[in-house]
């Protein structure tokens, strides 16, 4: 093999692992993703006093 071929195989074999754990990590992050529920402040009960 000769060194441009070895270095292109080294690039590509680098691209592919950092592909592969950029996939996994956000495979990861969608599934434990908690959509943010946006909370009303809750209606104050009127008191009537006799």
């Amino acid at each position: 093999m000769s060194l441009a071929t070895t270095i292109a195989m080294l690039i590509c074999g680098w691209l592919a692992v950092a592909g592969a754990m950029l996939w996994g990590v956000l495979r990861i992050t969608r599934r434990h993703h908690h959509p943010h529920v946006k909370t009303t402040k809750p209606h104050k009960v009127a008191v009537h006093h006799a």
